[in-house]
């Protein structure tokens, strides 16, 4: 873990917010390194804390009574693993695994609920990703429920491939059979079929996309779906002034120091002359 310091603008989600809050959150965010398979929390779990993605990639999966985990959504340096922290919940819907290792920023459940509640703008963005989220595990849910597995596997490997660098994922099939909730002998089979094809050469452990275009060619509808809530999550983004550097009242929820920016617009008293 790395010392406590401003995040720069590689997690999207961050970036969207306006700088008077990203400077802000110095004091109260950290960068930490995750290791592929650690898992974040697990579903029904208090949340302690929230992940913004940078180079790691974690999965959000639905535990099943037999022990296995359907992954229900993928998050990267897009968004935030953890939104129950600041939509009054508190309790994890989900797990999260940590599929790619790598870095992000970590913050306190409890910091990014309070700054959420005193701070329009922040609320406004971090619902605006939850939006795309709830699209994204809803379209996965149709997607395992009514599509064949071939379309399936070119859906996860896509999806995975944008949240990373390189066209190379390290994973087993096994644990692709888990995330998609299917036999390992089907994953194999489509595997082997797209490979004859020439879009990927796999090995133990290794897939390494070799003809993108032709992934989603072949990939099911929900891929271009949720690919097009994110992108008007990106398009959307509120173009922010620069940040003025000047801190506003102490809340009295929170005891935060928050941005003039930040806080709402407090009414002048009735009686007050204007100038």
């Amino acid at each position: 873990m790395s010392a406590t310091c401003t995040p720069p603008p590689n997690n999207q989600l961050l970036a969207s917010l306006p700088p008077d809050v990203v400077d802000f959150l110095q004091s109260r965010i950290e960068s930490v390194d995750l290791e592929a398979g650690t898992v974040l929390y697990e579903a029904g779990t208090v949340l302690r804390h929230v992940h913004f993605p940078v180079t790691a990639v974690v999965s959000l999966a639905s535990p099943l009574l037999s022990g296995a985990n359907a992954e229900a959504a993928v998050v990267g340096s897009e968004g935030v693993v953890g939104v129950c922290a600041f939509m009054g919940g508190g309790k994890a819907l989900s797990s999260a695994i940590v599929q790619r290792p790598g870095l992000a920023w970590r913050m306190s459940a409890r910091d990014i609920a309070d700054l959420a509640r005193d701070s329009q703008p922040v609320m406004q963005q971090l619902l605006r990703y939850t939006q795309a989220l709830f699209t994204h595990m809803s379209q996965s849910s149709a997607c395992h429920r009514h599509h064949a597995l071939g379309p399936q596997l070119c859906r996860w490997l896509l999806q995975h491939l944008d949240r990373q660098a390189g066209d190379e994922i390290r994973i087993t099939h096994d644990r692709i059979a888990g995330m998609l909730g299917v036999r390992r002998e089907g994953v194999s089979v489509a595997a082997r079929k797209l490979q004859r094809e020439g879009f990927i050469d796999y090995s133990r452990g290794r897939i390494q996309v070799l003809d993108r275009r032709g992934l989603e060619e072949r990939s099911c509808e929900c891929y271009s779906v949720v690919q097009r809530a994110y992108k008007q999550l990106r398009n959307g983004s509120s173009p922010w002034p620069h940040a003025s550097g000047a801190l506003g009242p102490v809340s009295a929820r929170t005891g935060f120091r928050l941005p003039h920016r930040v806080l709402p617009a407090i009414s002048a008293p009735a009686d007050s002359t204007a100038q």
